[in-house]
């Protein structure tokens, strides 16, 4: 039984790895002989993402439809209406089996509307004040067409409610599953609304593709919220659910280019039980505007489920939006691959903020995360540019293998630019199992106050090039500064008695020009800094305490004049690294 689930692990492996190969190279994602390189080559968009995905089913004319149309029908029960082509009606069931467009009106307490036509046939259904209640199975249900474009009216609300079981006939057997249900292309379109009672299981599900073109959506299902098998296409729209199972979800995990999830805009609210968003595949985002609490929340545990905010198996790519995270697993998580290229994001999360098992890059936008177990957690991590700001009780930033080896595990993570403010309670301001390079941006640690936790801790190599960082922390003399071949210099201190967070430090150079003025958050130890304005040969003066009449930017004095400082050691660079003790 062991070895049977190790083939089976391995053989998951290699399929994530595969899926990963379009646009990385796998050979620079192992623990191997060499550290993970990283020139651009993993920062992608939703465009280049989406290009090795299946097309959706979308045409031309899918979004125009006659409503003056004369196959119409009025429900009433007992005694629908109708006219026109291509209806059966039988009881409070209605079954249309010829394409076309259809008008439909009207309640029913009891009944079901099935299409069932030639697989070469578009159905477009108009629907405009629509109340179906079923208490037998699904209320509307495709059962073959070519696909299906539903109209919500403009000013219209439809409703749809299935009951708690399902009553399958032999043709039906264990399908439809869903209150609206398609085992072929479904579209949604249209300015009115649908709300859908599902009690059953899903609320939306289709078992080919699901495009939401616009309308307004809200959903509660005792399940999945939207499933579309081999995608889910949202283009606009405002959309609520509320469900026990996943909001979003798209399954087909037979096929790499299927299985995806893409958002082009529109309003989401989601409130799920287990995962906000889940794609087989990929989770591509271009905009919209997008609330997700998972698992009820960073207060609750995930348990045994995945309670995820938004997970892919492979690449997730956010290129814009707003975001508001909060989950009882990972926020944002991927088997593979996340590119975040802007946007704007809020996060609380239980575990990590933001995961990837293979890489992460982050090339713009805005990150405030208020509350994780580690902040930002890959293989290789690259920051390009953007806003971070992170809050964790354990590791802020946390480069590793996934292999806990002891030793260098050749993750890295790159710094280039950006700007992090990293506050940790129980761990390390920056963690990599491997290596760090830093050739520019702008880093403030607010580190622990107790060992063995550090400002920043490496197995590999730290080389920093440029860039300004400046960090506080404990008494632990695990403490790490930046490699000595280092092009740009840097100083450890390490204080003999601590400073209260309320204690300013300060440096200026021999001719009374500030360097730098600092405040950390918590009660520190020890101070790491790196700089271009400290250069070989500079003498500089610390100062401890006094205040500061600039402005506190993530507790970086800007501007200003420092005064009422206590002088407590000078010294001059003469090497990559200066490490004092006072």
């Amino acid at each position: 039984m062991k070895t049977l689930c190790k083939i089976l692990f391995v053989a998951s492996l290699l399929l994530i790895m595969t899926a990963c190969e379009e646009f990385v190279d796998p050979e620079n994602q192992t623990s191997g002989g060499s550290t993970v390189q990283y020139s651009g080559e993993y920062s992608i968009t939703v465009n280049d993402a989406l290009a090795e995905n299946i097309g959706a089913h979308e045409d031309d004319d899918d979004y125009s439809t006659d409503y003056n149309t004369e196959n119409r029908i009025v429900l009433s029960d007992g005694s629908i209406t109708i006219g026109g082509t291509g209806i059966l009606v039988d009881g409070n069931i209605i079954t249309i089996i010829s394409g076309g467009d259809y008008y439909v009106t009207g309640t029913l307490s009891d009944g079901r509307l099935i299409i069932e036509c030639q697989e070469s046939e578009t159905v477009k259904l108009i629907l405009d004040n629509v109340d179906i209640t079923s208490s037998v199975n699904a209320p509307i249900s495709v059962n073959s067409a070519k696909k299906t474009i539903i109209f919500l009216a403009d000013n219209s609300v439809n409703y749809i409610t299935d009951p708690g079981a399902y009553v399958f006939d032999n043709s039906e057997e264990d399908e439809p599953n869903a209150a609206l249900f398609s085992k072929d292309d479904l579209s949604i379109t249209g300015s009115g609304s649908l709300i859908i009672d599902a009690n059953y299981n899903d609320g939306i599900a289709t078992k080919d593709g699901l495009i939401i073109n616009s309308g307004i959506i809200n959903i509660e299902a005792k399940d999945d919220g939207i499933r579309g098998k081999d995608y889910l296409v949202i283009k606009s729209g405002s959309i609520n659910i509320n469900c026990g199972g996943d909001g979003l979800k798209s399954d087909n995990d037979e096929y790499t280019d299927r299985g995806y999830i893409l958002v082009e805009d529109g309003e989401i609210s989601v409130t799920s039980g287990t995962d906000g968003f889940d794609a087989s595949t990929d989770v591509l985002i271009s905009s919209g505007a997008i609330n997700i609490i998972s698992g009820g929340g960073s207060g609750s545990y995930a348990g045994a489920y995945s309670k995820k905010g938004i997970k892919s198996n492979k690449w997730l790519v956010l290129d814009s939006g707003n975001f508001s995270i909060n989950s009882a697993d990972d926020a944002i998580h991927s088997n593979c691959s996340i590119v975040i290229n802007n946007g704007d994001f809020t996060i609380a999360s239980r575990d990590d903020a933001v995961h990837a098992d293979t890489s992460l890059v982050i090339s713009g936008g805005s990150l405030n995360i208020t509350e994780c177990e580690e902040g930002i957690e890959s293989n290789l991590i690259a920051i390009e540019d953007g806003n971070i700001n992170i809050d964790a009780d354990d590791d802020c930033i946390n480069s590793t293998a996934g292999n806990d080896v002891e030793g260098d595990d050749k993750s890295c993570t790159y710094i280039y630019g950006g700007s992090m403010t990293l506050t940790t309670r129980g761990g390390d301001g920056i963690d990599s199992n491997g290596s760090l390079v830093m050739t520019g941006g702008n880093v403030i640690i607010h580190g622990p106050s107790s060992s063995p936790e550090v400002i920043l801790d490496y197995n590999g190599s730290f080389n920093i090039s440029g860039g300004f960082m400046i960090g506080s922390g404990s008494s632990s003399h695990m403490m790490q500064a930046p490699g000595s071949s280092s092009p740009q210099y840097s100083l450890k201190i390490m204080f003999r008695s601590s400073k209260t967070s309320s204690t300013i430090f300060h440096i200026e150079d021999s001719s009374g020009n500030e360097v730098v003025t600092f405040q950390p958050v918590h009660r520190y130890y020890s101070i790491l800094f790196s700089s271009s304005a400290l250069v070989n040969g500079g003498s500089y003066n610390i100062y401890i305490g006094g205040s500061s009449t600039g402005e506190n930017i993530n507790g970086v004095y800007s501007g200003g004049t420092y005064s009422g400082g206590t002088k407590s050691s000078s010294f001059t660079i003469s090497g990559s690294v200066t490490s004092l003790t006072i």
